[in-house]
């Protein structure tokens, strides 16, 4: 019944257990799938942090506390939030860089990825080509509903717009504000089969664009009727269009495809190469023609033959991209040249000139210098240079280099990147002192964080990771032995509740069977007349033998019984033993502790307590003692317990060992112990017994244990090949 009972505890604390693990996780998955964790959400552009977004595309940097897109890629994104928000809204300022494009708002975005309409959701934004407010869903094709804008200076580049998202259930609506327009323009639309929820993004397309205080809160309906009732007074006092169109019915309209008419200019222009063959007795004003490959911290411009640096141009927003048309003064250099005093004209936009890809060793030569190339390495070193610019030392072979990203979300690649990870990097080549300080043979500037790619981590092989896998090792080796010696006890106190059990069943049984036979014979002998002395005799010798047998069986049970162990410590439960087999004699008992007492397992207690036990038996039927002594000493590693007595001794090696002494070398085996004896004639015994402890475990030490345990079990498993030569019987 005990048993049973403590099963049924441990069967209601493992269910109890299990349902709080259950309930556990489910709360944890029900908070990270909730469609309101992290709302409302405002960007920390203003701060210099942007961590959290996650870039397709572009060229998305902060720029004075604003988001920055520098590039006329088409369908580039930046992303961030819960791929779970449902019902929300999205606003932001809103500022085109060109006159080509559009640039607006992602909501509920899925299935991300780099390319024109390369995900699944909604965007919003304002167009400059036919000067409206353009509402659509994107599922790596396009379908879109537009509206003019009503304002008489209709989308512009380089001006402010605020523009509003919001999703509710399968209603989509936006609205878009300038200071110009007192009456915001609004477009809505209901999707039947609608993407139900997803993250939040900003978007630009054929243009470059500026994006400041992002805010996205959670939106209700009283939400979505208001803005609905803001866009039916748009529908009423401005231009006349569609107030809600479900998009089944829209057919699918690419965006325009033309460009704008290029810029006239009738300047002659020269080659960028061209230029270093300018002498340099005198400045010369020359006009070159390119494509903008950097804007900061310097302006580059490129063309087929190579690229220039332009130091403080007067020009106006530029982008990377641009064609544009510098006028300048030409100071030649070493590997390329430099017009100073530039004036820029911006003559269109363009796709991003693509990188030439080169090894580090050709970079090095000067060859490519205000050129964009593409180069790999190994990362060697990551710091921060001025203005927290994120500098990165790179090795590919034997040739070295530096790459330097401008501030702002470069904060987040400083603790991702990882020393030794191979790493593709894209950027403009530049082999002036004054950025490599002599340091390298050139420095790669990066235009974002889209220029970097890691195309493998470090090696596993690394010292840190060597370092990590030992200590992992040691842990787990450490853990293995207490979990073993923790088993070894469980298992022990079993066997010694078994024993317990047995014990008082032999009590119950066999001893009392003794008691009643001995009973029964001494009745008959009573019974018997006294003439009959031969049967008396035999009743004698029959009582004789059952008191005997009786006492064994108490011996027995008395061995069996653990009581004793569990109440005391060893050196006290044998003192106890030894009194209780002496009391009444002429025999002294005499115990001692030395050393610093400490915790012994229980399974080593109870051999060293049985092998004493044996020892005390032995001394006081075959020595004749009048003195006994049982000493426990703790040394640092170890325990020793010494029975020695001052009895008729014997020469060890004159008899073959009895079995009680062959049991106590069994026991003293079964634990890894030594065990000596010493005898001789007249000189009395003394049994020493000595079990290793386990150590206070350290880092060196728990090794050092463990090496030592494997080896002395190994050893221990191994057949015997002598015998031992001090024995009793």
């Amino acid at each position: 019944m005990k048993h049973i009972g403590k099963f049924r505890r441990n069967s209601l604390f493992g269910a109890l257990a299990g349902l709080f693990l259950t309930l556990a996780f489910a709360g944890l998955w029900a908070y990270l799938h909730s469609p309101h964790r992290g709302l409302p959400y405002r960007d920390s552009f203003a701060k210099g942090k942007a961590d959290e977004w996650e870039a397709f595309g572009g060229t998305w940097e902060l720029v004075n506390g604003m988001m920055r897109n520098d590039s006329d890629e088409r369908g580039a994104k930046l992303l961030t939030g819960s791929p779970y928000w449902h019902n929300y809204a999205v606003e932001a300022d809103v500022y085109l860089l060109g006159n080509s494009g559009d640039a607006g708002l992602i909501l509920r975005s899925s299935n991300e990825e780099e390319g024109v309409n390369a995900y699944t959701g909604y965007y919003a934004g304002v167009r400059t080509l036919d000067n409206s407010l353009v509402l659509g869903r994107a599922e790596h094709g396009w379908t879109e509903a537009t509206k003019p804008v009503a304002d008489p200076e209709g989308v512009r580049p380089f001006r402010w717009y605020h523009l509003k998202l919001l999703a509710y259930e399968c209603q989509i609506v936006t609205t878009v504000t300038t200071p110009s327009l007192p009456v915001p323009t609004s477009l809505s639309v209901t999707d039947a089969d609608c993407a139900q929820a997803g993250r939040v993004g900003l978007r630009s397309y054929s243009s470059g664009g500026i994006w400041r205080h992002v805010v996205v809160r959670q939106a209700t309906r009283q939400d979505l009727l208001a803005m609905l009732a803001g866009a039916a007074r748009s529908g009423e006092t401005a231009s006349r269009g569609v107030l809600s169109q479900p998009f089944a019915s829209l057919e699918a309209s690419p965006l325009p495809e033309q460009e704008p008419a290029a810029a006239r200019s009738d300047v002659d222009t020269q080659s960028i190469a061209s230029l270093q063959l300018i002498s340099f007795v005198k400045p010369v004003t020359a006009t070159i023609r390119g494509v903008v490959i950097l804007t900061a911290p310097q302006l580059f411009v490129q063309d087929s033959t190579g690229g220039i640096d332009v130091p403080q141009p007067k020009a106006p927003p530029l982008k990377v991209g641009d064609e544009v048309e510098v006028t300048g003064e030409v100071h030649p250099g070493d590997f390329s040249s430099t017009i100073e005093k530039a004036s820029v004209k911006v003559l269109w936009a363009r796709t991003p000139m693509p990188p030439v890809s080169v090894t580090a060793s050709q970079a090095s030569t000067g060859k490519y210098d205000a050129t964009f190339i593409e180069v790999r390495g190994r990362l060697a070193g990551k710091d921060r240079g001025p203005g927290s610019t994120l500098v990165l030392d790179v090795d590919e072979g034997s040739q070295s280099f530096r790459a330097i990203l401008n501030p702002g979300r470069s904060d987040s690649l400083f603790t991702k990147l990882k020393l030794g990870s191979t790493l593709r990097l894209r950027g403009v080549c530049v082999v002036d002192p004054v950025y490599t300080h002599n340091l390298t043979p050139f420095v790669l500037l990066l235009r974002s964080n889209e220029d970097l790619d890691v195309i493998a981590g470090p090696p596993w092989w690394s010292a840190g990771h060597l370092i990590a896998i030992a200590i992992g090792a040691l842990v787990l080796a450490l853990v293995s032995v207490v979990l073993y010696h923790r088993m070894e006890n469980w298992r022990l106190r079993t066997i010694l509740e078994e024993r317990g059990h047995l014990a008082h069943e032999m009590h119950d049984t066999l001893a009392q069977s003794f008691a009643g036979i001995g009973f029964q014979l001494q009745a008959i002998r009573n019974g018997i007349p006294s003439e009959l002395a031969g049967l008396h005799e035999q009743l004698k010798l029959a009582s004789e033998l059952v008191r005997h047998s009786h006492e064994e069986a108490r011996r027995s049970i008395a061995t069996l019984r653990s009581e004793d162990l569990q109440n005391d410590d060893v050196l006290s439960a044998l003192d106890h033993c030894a009194r209780r087999m002496v009391v009444g004699g002429p025999l002294q008992v005499f115990t001692q502790k030395r050393g610093d007492q400490r915790p012994i397992p229980l399974r080593t207690a109870d051999t060293l307590y049985r092998i004493g036990q044996e020892a005390i038996a032995n001394a006081v039927r075959h020595a004749d003692p009048s003195l006994l002594s049982v000493r426990l000493e703790y040394k640092k590693n170890s325990v020793a317990l010494s029975i020695e007595d001052n009895g008729k001794g014997f020469f060890p090696g004159t008899r073959q060992p009895g079995f009680g002494i062959r049991g106590m070398r069994r026991r003293a085996r079964s634990i890894a112990a030594t065990i000596q004896l010493h005898s001789a004639p007249g000189q009395g015994t003394s049994v020493i017994v000595e079990a290793l402890l386990p150590p206070r475990i350290t880092l060196v030490s728990g090794l050092k244990l463990f090496w030592k345990y494997g080896m002395e079990h190994w050893i221990n498993a191994r057949p015997a090949r002598h015998a031992d030569s001090h024995s009793y019987r």
